[in-house]
């Protein structure tokens, strides 16, 4: 089979997510990158300077995990070397979600936090959110420093640039992006209000118990 063939309800589960963290307005047309591990070797990303939200299976490329790009028609994601540094510092991570929803990306600029104690749902999906020091998009001091931030947190905020999910298959990652991007909103909400009442410790502490 050719290799431009291979993967094909991986890379179709892949542009799909795509589209719909576009159609939800979560990322822009030239913003964001997904990614998906196929085994310890080989990971299907998506590509660069492709409409994302009309994007389809053949535009997602084929990368090994050492870096080689398996389809070379296809130019890789700019933050391939994220996606991959990631992989190899935790095998238990299967899938990853990059973008730049409004709300939540707000908080990477103004560096303030994303309060995921104002309800259960944020607080069990994606507990405490990360903050990452800014480091140049596409760099490998960017691939760096989030992968070792990845090993502690599933739920990143990059600074003055986006937010970064992970998870065990691509709809876990999507999901904690798109509560991540709710819980920014109800943030500002109680916030401008300051009637601000988030769950107590002692609740905090019984969701944990519930999600472990």
């Amino acid at each position: 089979m050719k290799v431009q063939l291979k993967y094909k309800k991986e890379r179709k589960d892949v542009a799909r997510f795509m589209r719909r963290l576009y159609r939800h307005g979560l990322t822009t047309t030239s913003g964001g990158n997904i990614s998906l591990r196929i085994s310890d070797d080989v990971i299907v990303i998506t590509p660069s300077a492709t409409d994302k939200g009309r994007m389809k299976w053949e535009e997602v490329g084929i990368m090994t995990i050492l870096g080689k790009n398996l389809t070379p028609d296809l130019k890789p994601s700019i933050e391939y070397a994220l996606h991959l540094n990631i992989y190899k510092k935790n095998r238990d991570i299967s899938a990853i979600v990059h973008a730049h929803p409004v709300f939540a990306t707000s908080f990477t600029a103004m560096k303030c936090t994303i309060d995921t104690n104002l309800i259960a749902e944020a607080r069990a999906i994606c507990g405490e959110p990360r903050f990452v020091p800014y480091a140049l998009m596409g760099s490998a001091e960017l691939a760096d420093i989030v992968a070792e931030n990845a090993m502690n947190a599933d739920t990143l905020l990059l600074e003055n640039h986006g937010i970064l999910t992970t998870g065990s298959n691509l709809l876990q990652a999507f999901d904690k992006l798109e509560v991540l991007e709710n819980a920014a909103k109800m943030t500002l909400i109680v916030e401008m209000t300051g009637k601000k009442k988030g769950l107590s410790i002692s609740r905090i502490r019984e969701i944990e118990k519930l999600f472990r």
